[in-house]
């Protein structure tokens, strides 16, 4: 199911300022060689995240889904001096991957990148989060989101991408593990007397959340 007009989403593209060399590299490179090439952030979607970032001014970045890396590199480029961003990714050969290119970023000092599962990661990592993107496994999203809320700082914002899954949130009755968990996370977020949110129709869907 086609959420965005083609046409709109091909405009949106043309308008939208171009990646640098790096992020035109990633992709290229992605599009290329992996399977799962669907799964890039892409240039429109990866400038909003740099935006925010830049506009936030963040210290400390923590990403939950690294896969190739584009996402996490465009989330660095708002980091404030001294800032971290911590990006943490199951898989060992996308780590790798992602790895390879932070090593060719401006910010590379300041990417830190983990490999195994989020919930065991996140709670050892000591810092209060000014910006989190959630992009993970669609049935674990409850689960992040109830381990980072705590942790926000007070200017903290949560991005949480795919929260359409490909349009299947939309469809009746709900099919398939991952639309259901999607579905079911929106739903959780919207009841949260915690935090105010607000769903973007850029690319497959992103919810911004902030605490009240």
């Amino acid at each position: 199911m086609d959420i965005i007009h083609p046409l709109a989403e091909a405009y949106s593209y043309a308008i939208t300022s171009d990646e640098d060399e790096l992020l035109q590299l990633i992709y290229e490179q992605t599009s290329a060689k992996h399977p799962k090439a669907h799964m890039l952030s892409g240039k429109v979607q990866g400038q909003f995240l740099t935006f925010v970032s830049q506009m936030l001014q963040p210290k400390y970045v923590l990403e939950i889904g690294t896969f190739t890396g584009y996402s996490a590199v465009c989330l660095a480029k708002g980091l404030q001096y001294g800032g971290e961003l911590h990006t943490i990714e199951l898989r060992d050969a996308d780590a790798q991957t992602a790895q390879s290119y932070f090593n060719q970023s401006k910010q590379k000092k300041e990417i830190h990148l983990h490999i195994g599962e989020a919930l065991s990661i996140i709670p050892q990592l000591t810092h209060n989060w000014d910006l989190v993107f959630i992009d993970a496994d669609k049935t674990g999203y409850i689960d992040y989101y109830e381990l980072v809320v705590p942790l926000l700082s007070k200017k903290g914002v949560i991005i949480a991408d795919n929260v359409f899954f490909h349009g299947q949130v939309l469809e009746q009755p709900l099919k398939g593990k991952n639309a259901i968990a999607i579905d079911a996370f929106n739903k959780h977020v919207a009841a949260d007397p915690r935090t105010e949110n607000v769903l973007l129709s850029v690319r497959d869907g992103l919810l911004l959340i902030k605490k009240k």
